[in-house]
This record gives structure tokens, C-alpha cells and sequence, in this order.
């Protein structure tokens, strides 16, 4: 089962601080690291640690834009090192996707949002999910998608894990565009989100 941290869908907090990052996402059970130098996420991550370690991640609509999807993903700070010149190096667990319900007027040198958890109320207990991969097809379609963008992959590690750790970890390691990532992102039925996955593998393998 994967860790929910004490976190039910009862207790998910109102509001949450943002880390606008362009062609990046975290998914309920992925992990994603972060280098954290900037002063204004310096001062986010210190006060998230303070309170429940939670922060949102969200794509700008384009790079260097202010304007923000809607949907994004928090993740719970789970690991992180201080390193000598100041920065954070840190691993987010996803925890559940959200929708920015509205932006904050807060005072804080990072921006903040309400959240609204209730349009994926299964993210929580994702383990529990019925994505129903044909694995078998899957399998083959990496295969060939690693040797084409010539990465190493643990086979072993993939035929153990689950159907939703497996979505979460290759959907956010292959590097798909900024707009897929999003598109799968926001699927809120995990058939879907199974199928999507596998026509994006089939689009760049046959590119």
C-alpha cells in the first residue's frame, strides 16, 4: 500500500502553497525531487515544514508564464538535505491532485491557493485504484520507447510494481511535452488514464 502519511481526504488542508514549475508533475504515488535555491520557495519549503510538508506543484500554461492551470498535484515532503551553499535538495510523495478553486492574496513571498480536492476523491488511496493496464502491451511499447530515446530501465522493478505506480513513475520520467503531462494529469478516470498513456507511448514511437 502506498503511504497516505496520516493524510485522508477528510483532512486534506484548505489552502496550499504553489510551486509553478513548466513540464513538470508529480502524480499521487510518484516521487519527484527538487533542487530548491530561489529565496521565495527557499521560504516556502521552511514553511511547509512547519505546518503539514505539503506543496502544491502546478504548470504555468507556457514557460515564464504567471498563468497557471488549474489542475495541479501536492506532494509531502518526505526526504530533504540542506546542502552547503543554502539550497534544499527534496523528495515529494504524491499525495492527490487538486483544482486551484481561487489564488490567495497572501503576503508571502510564494504564491498560495485554495484547494478543491473533491474532483479525485480516490487519489488518497491510490493503491486501491483499478487501472487495469494490459500489461503485457505496456511492457512491449516500453520496451521499445527506451531503446528509441536510448534509457535504461529496471524491468525487474516494473513487472513487481502496480498498476498506479507504475502510471505514476513513467508518465513523470518519460519525457513527454508540457501539454501530455497536463492532458494526463487532469484524466480523472484511470481507464482512461491507462489508455491515454499508452496512445502517447504509440505517438512518439511512431513520430
Amino acid at each position: 500500500m502506498e503511504p497516505t502519511y496520516g493524510l485522508t481526504s477528510d483532512n486534506l488542508p484548505a489552502s496550499l502553497p504553489i510551486f509553478p514549475l513548466y513540464g513538470v508533475m508529480v502524480l499521487p504515488g510518484g516521487q519527484l525531487p527538487l533542487n530548491i535555491f530561489e529565496p521565495r520557495y527557499l521560504a516556502m519549503f521552511n514553511d511547509a515544514l512547519k505546518s503539514n510538508r505539503l506543496i502544491g506543484i502546478v504548470q504555468p500554461r507556457a514557460q515564464n508564464s504567471d498563468d497557471l492551470y488549474t489542475i495541479g498535484c501536492a506532494g509531502k515532503i518526505v526526504e530533504f538535505i540542506e546542502t552547503a551553499d543554502g539550497r534544499y535538495v527534496v523528495e515529494l510523495r504524491g499525495i492527490s491532485r487538486y483544482k486551484i478553486a481561487n489564488e490567495i492574496k497572501a503576503t508571502t513571498p510564494y504564491r498560495q491557493v485554495q484547494a478543491d480536492w473533491s474532483l479525485f476523491p480516490n487519489d488518497i488511496t491510490a493503491n486501491n485504484a483499478c487501472l487495469g493496464i494490459d500489461r503485457e502491451k505496456l511492457n512491449s511499447l516500453l520496451q521499445r520507447y527506451f531503446k528509441q530515446q536510448g534509457m535504461d530501465c529496471d524491468w525487474e522493478a516494473i513487472t513487481k510494481a502496480p498498476d498506479m505506480r507504475i502510471m505514476s513513475c513513467l508518465a513523470m520520467a518519460c519525457p513527454f511535452g508540457a501539454a501530455e503531462k497536463q492532458a494526463f494529469l487532469e484524466q480523472t478516470c484511470c481507464h482512461e488514464q491507462a489508455k491515454m498513456f499508452i496512445a502517447m507511448l504509440e505517438m512518439e514511437l511512431y513520430k
